[in-house]
């Protein structure tokens, strides 16, 4: 019996875990609490149980819900009822500034903080709170908080209760595909770490970017390099992350293309991955895949960004336009000529693919490259403790567009891996090039209605045109 057996065999009973699910999603929502519980661990790991248990999609749910909803309104209700005395507990009292988030949030979107805190990590545990002490109708809260926890129990719950369901097959791994899988999965978790840490680092407020700061103060020729590449006054702001991410991809790159043309065919690992990904061809999930592919080629990202290069045209925006137009004719080049120099054939080729080269992944490149700008431009409006949950985001949107390439069957593990290098390139001499031309007095686009048009056109695209 190997761990995961193990692990499955010590399932607890279908009512208890129903117990334990409610009980979790109410300690996630709690105010305060939801700082220290790992919610998301925990109710993902209880929801694999329940679904290899294969237990009632239904009744996970709603053990969820309620959960989710009790957690809330208690939290509603001690802000009610101690608002007086809430500043001096413990550990709002060490740190006010958690307390200060969670007013500000609710201040800035009234009853939507309600919904739309669940899903934003620093305020979560204390939304609710705060709707309590600054005397929210609890009728309007009640409703709220049930819709919300409605939404919000299939986003947390699912994805572990479908891996559940889904584990006995991948029990059967092919030989040495678990190997790579625990190789990839541990490295994945040290780029995450690593990510998070180095963002802060080189943000204004890092220590190495500070010590960067005074050394080019003593050292005329960085200093000149410094004030070339900072962006105006008063932000002031020196791409250090984006000069990072530029030489740690690029060598990256570098060394993962020289590998793959050594090898001149597949890599050990691509040929494992690749009949794993066979074993897990569902209709539903080669469905999905399939849109994510008519989404990520030529036709569905130019109609995708089509919106919003016209509104920077019509708003006057023209390095903004140039520059991400610009990416976008890289990412392309880039990827002609690497699918050239490589000449790799590709796992499986459809008719609409013949002649077309496996690496790099183009689709994975364009969409990090689309996604990963998008980002970038969202997180440099936020505040800066937020701005990492817009890079998460989009990690989260990247992710699926590459394995979906997996799943068709039209490229190697190892081509997503160079797209996703080569994608990441590309975003960062935009972001560098952009520096120069960013002012932080123009006014926001109009996202929601360039988002709606966008939307319309891409579900146009999937529904009446064949992938190109």
């Amino acid at each position: 019996m190997n761990f995961t057996h193990w692990l499955y065999s010590l399932s607890p009973s279908p009512t208890l875990l129903l117990l334990i699910i409610a009980g979790v999603a109410l300690l996630e929502s709690l105010a305060v609490v939801g700082i220290v519980v790992p919610g998301v661990v925990l109710l993902g790991a209880a929801a694999s149980l329940a679904g290899h248990a294969d237990m009632s999609i239904t009744l996970v749910l709603i053990a969820g819900t309620l959960g989710a909803f009790a957690g809330d309104n208690l939290s509603f209700w001690l802000g009610r009822s101690q608002r007086e005395r809430i500043p001096g507990w413990w550990p709002l009292d060490r740190h006010p500034e958690w307390l200060e988030g969670g007013i500000d949030f609710f201040q800035r979107h009234g009853t939507m903080s309600v919904v739309i805190g669940r899903f934003v990590g620093p305020v979560r545990p204390f939304v609710p709170l705060v709707a309590g002490m600054l005397s929210m109708p609890s009728r309007r809260f009640a409703l709220v908080n049930a819709l919300s926890a409605c939404v919000w129990a299939p986003v947390y719950l699912l994805p572990g209760y479908w891996l559940g369901r889904s584990w006995s097959e991948l029990m059967k791994l092919p030989p040495g595909a678990e190997h790579w899988l625990l190789v990839l999965s541990l490295s994945l978790l040290a780029l995450g770490v690593l990510f998070s840490w180095f963002r802060y680092q080189l943000s204004g407020q890092g220590r190495l970017h500070q010590w960067l700061e005074g050394y080019q103060q003593r050292h005329p020729a960085c200093a000149r390099l410094w004030c070339a590449l900072r962006s105006p006054p008063p932000a002031n702001e020196f791409p250090l992350a984006s000069l990072s991410l530029l030489l740690t991809s690029l060598i990256a790159l570098i060394g993962w293309t020289t590998w793959v043309l050594i090898h001149d065919g597949p890599l050990p690992m691509d040929r494992q991955i690749h009949a794993l990904a066979a074993m897990l061809q569902h209709q539903w999930l080669l469905g999905t895949s399939e849109t994510l592919a008519k989404i990520g080629d030529a036709l569905g990202i130019t109609l995708l960004m089509a919106p919003w290069l016209l509104w920077l045209a019509w708003a006057r925006r023209f390095a903004a336009l140039l520059l991400l137009a610009g990416a976008l004719v890289a990412v392309a080049v880039a990827n002609t000529l690497f699918k050239a120099l490589a000449g790799r054939a590709r796992p499986d080729t459809p008719d609409y693919l013949t002649g077309s080269m496996s690496y790099p992944s183009a689709h994975t490149s364009t969409s990090v490259v689309v996604v990963g700008l998008t980002a970038a431009f969202a997180a440099q409006v936020m505040p800066l403790r937020y701005r990492a949950y817009a890079y998460w985001a989009g990690i989260l949107v990247c992710t699926p567009m590459a394995l979906s390439r997996l799943v068709i069957g039209v490229h190697w593990a190892s081509d997503l891996i160079g797209g996703a290098l080569l994608g990441l390139i590309v975003c960062a001499l935009t972001r560098i090039s952009y520096q120069r031309w960013q002012r932080p007095d123009l006014s926001m686009p109009p996202w929601p209605w360039l988002a709606l048009v966008s939307l319309v056109l891409e579900t146009a695209r999937v529904l009446l045109f064949a992938p190109v």
